[in-house]
């Protein structure tokens, strides 16, 4: 009798009735044969996603803003690029690479302290390696505040020009498009062409928004401590860069109102206060300060 096995490679073994048998007299007596079964498999692939589809808070933040079929986001959002420029300091911090100098005996505030290079370890990813570079290679250090505005190009000292990360929005998509998310048309608009990005995988667009939604209603712990940062983070910074209400969209209205007035109960949260509490991250909160000040 012939069954088949499968590798973790991914490659199929046949396995016959005679190699079993041998296999089974070189095992020790009373030691069973594990094979892992195909549904644990699965229950593993659901929980989260995989290693080809795990998505940065920038990539997060801009699949939400993104219109599926046109593939661009909206002309009139003038908010997701200092968004996305926040989604890269929280993101180098939950990685370990950035934190905030020490507060000090008079209680320096969030936005008046300047943010260190924990670790230069290179993250893998080609626009966090960049922002990491730019604030370890300044002295004296900047604050969460400047780094948003200079990594964003929003500064008037044209000495500090170098420090702007160009064609982010550009560069994501493409990092979307590697991971099968999205692909790349090009659209022509009356006077120039204009390249895009509409989406091909819906699975982990609509994956995106169910874990937004959840977040703020069945899931909702009333607490932002027991909640996990990235999620935290993500609905901050979704909110910052105008493109939450995309996840809200398809809600019911009573849902729709349930989840706005959670988001709002996160928006009134006092960051100085929040950040001294255990277990948190002191620069997330600084760029929720930031942004919400």
């Amino acid at each position: 009798m012939t069954s088949l096995t499968l590798r973790s490679s991914g490659l199929v073994q046949r396995r016959t009735e005679a190699s079993r048998n041998a296999a089974d007299k070189e095992r020790p007596s009373g030691q069973e044969e594990h094979e892992p079964r195909r549904g644990d498999e699965q229950d593993d692939d659901d929980t989260g996603d995989s290693k080809e589809t795990r998505l940065t808070l920038m990539e997060e933040v801009l699949l939400l803003g993104l219109k599926d079929r046109e593939g661009y986001t909206s002309f009139w959002n003038d908010c997701i690029s200092s968004g996305l420029r926040g989604c890269m300091l929280i993101e180098l911090a939950l990685r370990g690479r950035l934190q905030l100098e020490a507060c000090g005996m008079r209680r320096k505030g969030l936005l008046a302290r300047k943010v260190i290079c924990k670790s230069d370890a290179p993250t893998g990813d080609v626009l966090l390696d960049e922002a990491l570079k730019h604030i370890k290679d300044t002295q004296p250090p900047e604050t969460v505040q400047s780094w948003i505005e200079l990594l964003s190009g929003e500064t008037w000292n044209p000495l500090k020009l170098h420090y702007q990360l160009r064609n982010v929005r550009e560069r994501l998509a493409k990092n979307l498009v590697e991971k099968g998310v999205l692909t790349t048309e090009k659209q022509n608009f009356l006077l120039f062409d204009m390249t895009t990005h509409p989406l091909t995988n819906n699975n982990i667009k609509q994956r995106l928004i169910k874990k937004v939604q959840e977040a703020v209603l069945d899931k909702w712990v009333n607490d932002p401590h027991r909640m996990d940062k990235r999620l935290l983070a993500l609905i901050f910074l979704a909110h910052s860069s105008d493109v939450l209400e995309n996840a809200f969209a398809p809600l019911l209205d009573d849902q729709y109102d349930l989840a706005m007035k959670r988001v709002r109960q996160l928006l009134e949260l006092e960051p100085e206060g929040e950040s001294m509490k255990a277990n948190t991250n002191e620069l997330l909160w600084a760029v929720v300060a930031a942004f919400t000040k």
